[in-house]
């Protein structure tokens, strides 16, 4: 129930995870070129279905946590991303049988792929946000209310960090984010790990398979010199808020995240308008002059409008073309509890969360 990961697609898992990163996770392109050299240098991924998970094997989660910028200056490798995953093996005296990310979004897609590399772990396809989000507890697990706890973490200075135990979700956020900002604002973790059963019970599934279709979709559509904006709206029921060039942005990194605003100047159809995104590492409210067009969990995009790029909350840049695009949320974000954890008042906004295909519908 497994199968190998193809050279061909790792470029097109981290187009698509770009994508599902919501302008966060991490630029996937520094961990695309190490994934490719460690191809190039014999090395195969395995892909494993969840579905083939016994109850009782044990899932490394794992991640690269800290603000975005700081991950594009300070490079890490694959034994890098590994690391932690050592220390959760050692501190619970068991192996892993697979491992998996915490976010399909960004460079998270990519960072269980380095893991594999240098473990031999299959990589499981599924993830917990179905998209990127900032903090630990914005999670398909923290939703079902799993446990939080171990939690390791390592830096490029040798650090090693274990957190045994924490009070609750947001605790294992504030405590494990202090630590990561002490270290420099980026570091490598793995998460509470979880069983074969949680996985498939609480995990969102298949979607490593997800971002490899989207890269497929975007490249294609670029093959054939179609819209690959429209081609990604249309085949992911998805929606295009508004077209423009960015005016302005800024951003800070402070406690651990990247957060800043950002503004874009319409073009064609929405000429006379300006859109202004807000951020904390990932999108996370969209007003169109001035009011509110769309809020967290709907997924919002900055795609480049020729290529269909993604555009990281780390790479905007005066002038750049780009379309703004809604993509729906996995369903168990959009629940009440899942509404708790990510919805707009998570991040500080005293805005009701109203999806933006519901208003189209």
């Amino acid at each position: 129930m497994d199968r190998e990961l193809q050279a061909e697609e790792l470029e097109l898992l981290a187009t698509g995870a770009w994508i599902l990163g919501a302008g966060g996770g991490g630029s996937p392109y520094l961990s695309y070129l190490n994934a490719r050299n460690l191809y190039a240098e014999g090395t195969r991924v395995r892909i494993l279905d969840p579905a083939a998970l016994q109850d009782d094997d044990l899932v490394a989660v794992v991640s690269n946590m800290g603000a975005p910028l700081v991950g594009q200056e300070r490079l890490a490798d694959a034994q890098f991303a590994a690391k932690p995953v050592r220390m959760m093996e050692e501190y619970l005296g068991r192996k892993f049988s697979a491992v998996m990310s915490v976010e399909i979004g960004g460079g998270n897609a990519l960072q269980p792929v380095l893991v594999a590399a240098v473990t031999g772990l299959p990589v499981v396809d599924a993830d917990a946000m179905g998209r990127a989000f900032p903090e630990a507890q914005m999670t398909s697990f923290a939703i079902a209310g799993l446990p939080m706890f171990p939690l390791t973490l390592a830096d490029i200075r040798d650090n090693e960090v274990i957190v045994s135990r924490a009070a609750s979700w947001k605790w294992m956020e504030r405590i494990s984010r202090k630590v990561c900002t002490e270290v420099g604002s980026i570091a490598a973790t793995c998460k509470a790990p979880r069983t074969g059963k949680e996985v498939r019970d609480h995990g969102i599934l298949y979607t490593v398979t997800k971002a490899i279709g989207l890269g497929r979709l975007v490249h294609e559509a670029r093959r054939v010199h179609d819209d690959p904006v429209r081609a990604l709206v249309a085949a992911e029921s998805g929606k295009v808020l508004f077209k423009g060039k960015i005016l302005d942005s800024e951003r800070r990194t402070t406690e651990g995240f990247l957060r800043g605003r950002a503004r874009i100047e319409g073009l064609a159809e929405n000429r006379g308008s300006r859109f202004e995104l807000a951020f904390q590492n990932e999108f996370v409210v969209g007003w169109l002059d001035g009011a509110v067009a769309i809020t967290v969990p709907d997924i919002i995009c900055v795609l480049d409008t020729v290529s269909g790029e993604a555009v990281g909350t780390e790479s905007l840049r005066y002038g750049q073309r780009v379309s703004v695009v809604a993509l729906p949320a996995p369903p168990i974000l959009l629940t009440p509890k899942g509404l708790e954890h990510v919805g707009p008042r998570a991040f500080g906004y005293d805005l009701d969360y109203t999806s933006v295909f519901e208003r189209a519908a």
